[in-house]
């Protein structure tokens, strides 16, 4: 007998929808209002009257109600929000008293949707206010200084540690050394037999390291201008890039900081710059090493043409892992640290330490301050037109979640060459220059994408951060320099006064330092 099939069901029509009685609208959900009172953190004051608000209202229309109240329109603070919960009653003193709530989206959710809340709508809430940026550095504007010197073009400049003096290195064989202050020549150091390709100050400001095509390495004092005895010779191809040992890994018993050198040769010699004594060499490279960075964890990171990154132990020498996600040459790197690394114990204040004891403890409270909240994380860039951001890659025990091989995040957008990256000193972002006449913007921890800076009409060969990570400022074939306004991604100022490809930039306090191919320092 054959199936029968179930007869086919009858679809409700539009008509007998409609005869349907209405569903009951779910009621809207009710948002109280609450009484808020803003108070400084700095010293408890009130900042202006208690106002009226809805509980949802979010933590960027605080942040601009705050700088409102103090009068900032210009150029708005950033600010953290916390609530201090009430003192529980008497009966209950025994209780443990409850940690501060920090507000990060709106008193609401943070505060009033929580369980085991104390807080009511009822109440006035006292809203304590903490700025974020502790500091500003004022607005760069016109060129205060042009200093001629060189005889070749200018192929890389540093700051000092402290900002009181600039080096440059030419082609011309020499490095100079100008008195930021005063904005004069201070010394010029001869001695290299070819250009003067890389300069790196170590953070205590007591040696000038420069690295030349003649494969030589040089020690100089900025305070006399004299070298440090004879040069640091091995290198059998020209020095790429120069980087000191972090002030806090220096062991008590040596006077100063090991430096690393990396060379077309394939190769990094770690010296001791005291003894003068070359300590280990690393080789593992196949081809030109392009770049090396010290870590604060005491980790050596070297970037090369044969298309990967290594990680090595900065104690003996000995690899710790490549890594090789690149499919060219690496030409730049950046660790979020590298602001604190080298600037080691000075900050704004201005202090200075009285002596190599209290340097190396300063050092190390500012990089533990920075990497209390993010550990040191490294961005690689390359021909390949990608960058790449790696999580952190000294700490032994690697979460589930997180392994030191992987990426955090493969960084696509550049359609030529990635020439330059470098993380604000706060490291919550990333500026990336290229061939491809643009500067870009990534956010610091998970590498995604925030703007594109355009304005160069050719190629960006360098960035540089302010200390305050509120300006960029970016060195371009086009002969200018541009200083990027970061609420809005325009051109904050143009800085033209180069006459020919500016190669080079550096930007600390108040001042940009800059030079290039038409053999003059601007500031």
């Amino acid at each position: 007998m054959a199936t029968l099939l179930p007869p086919p069901k009858r679809q409700k029509s539009a008509y007998s929808q409609s005869l349907k009685p209405p569903a009951a609208p779910e009621p809207a959900k009710v948002i109280p209002s609450i009484v808020v009172q803003f108070k400084s953190s700095e010293d408890g004051a009130n900042l202006g009257p208690a106002i009226n608000l809805p509980a949802d209202t979010g933590r960027d229309a605080l942040q601009m109600l705050v700088n409102k109240l103090r009068g900032e329109a210009e150029d708005p603070l950033p600010y953290s929000f916390h609530l201090v919960p009430k003192e529980p009653a008497p009966s209950t003193s025994t209780a443990p008293q409850s940690a501060r709530v920090q507000i990060n989206n709106s008193i609401l959710s943070d505060a009033l949707e929580i369980k085991a809340s104390t807080f009511s709508p009822e109440d006035v809430f006292e809203l304590w206010c903490e700025p974020q940026a502790v500091f500003r550095v004022r607005s760069v504007g016109r060129c205060s200084a042009t200093l001629s010197g060189h005889s070749s073009p200018i192929l890389c400049c540093a700051h000092s540690p402290t900002g009181k003096y600039a080096a440059t290195g030419s082609g011309d064989a020499t490095c100079r050394v100008w008195d930021m202050e005063t904005e004069t020549p201070k010394w010029t150091l001869s001695g290299h037999k070819g250009w003067v390709l890389c300069v790196e100050w170590d953070s205590r400001e007591k040696i000038l390291a420069t690295g030349g095509h003649d494969g030589q390495v040089r020690l100089w004092s900025p305070t006399t201008g004299q070298p440090y005895g004879s040069p640091l010779l091995g290198h059998t191809k020209w020095i790429t890039s120069l980087a000191f040992e972090p002030l806090h890994l220096v062991p008590s018993s040596s006077p100063s900081p090991r430096l690393a050198s990396a060379s077309k040769d394939g190769t990094v010699r770690i010296w001791n710059t005291s003894t003068r004594k070359l300590e280990f060499v690393l080789t593992g490279h196949a081809a030109s090493v392009n770049v090396v960075r010290w870590g604060g964890e005491g980790v050596i990171y070297t970037g090369s043409s044969d298309r990967t990154v290594k990680v090595w132990s900065g104690v003996d020498g000995k690899l710790i892992r490549t890594l090789s996600e690149h499919a060219h040459w690496v030409n730049t790197m950046a660790l979020s640290t590298d602001f604190v690394l080298r600037t080691g114990p000075f900050d704004h204040h201005g202090k200075v330490p009285k002596d190599d004891e209290e340097a190396k403890a300063l050092a190390l409270a500012r990089y533990k301050d920075v990497t209390i909240t993010q550990p040191e994380s490294l961005i690689t860039g390359s021909d390949d037109h990608t960058l790449f951001l790696w999580p952190d890659q000294a700490s032994s025990s690697f979460s589930t979640t997180a392994t030191p091989k992987k990426p955090v995040a493969r960084m696509t957008g550049h359609q030529k060459q990635v020439n330059h990256v470098a993380f604000s000193p706060d490291g919550r972002w990333i500026a990336s220059a290229g061939f491809d006449n643009a500067v870009k913007l990534w956010e610091g921890r998970t590498g995604k994408f925030v703007a594109s800076l355009r304005g160069h009409v050719a190629a960006v060969y360098r960035v540089a951060w302010s200390a305050d990570s509120r300006m960029l400022v970016s060195a371009s074939k086009d002969t200018t320099l541009k200083l990027w306004n970061l609420k809005t991604y325009k051109i904050r100022m143009d800085l033209p006064g180069h006459t020919d490809e500016v190669y080079c930039v550096d930007f600390v306090a108040d001042k940009v330092v800059s030079g290039g191919r038409d053999k003059t320092v601007k500031m």
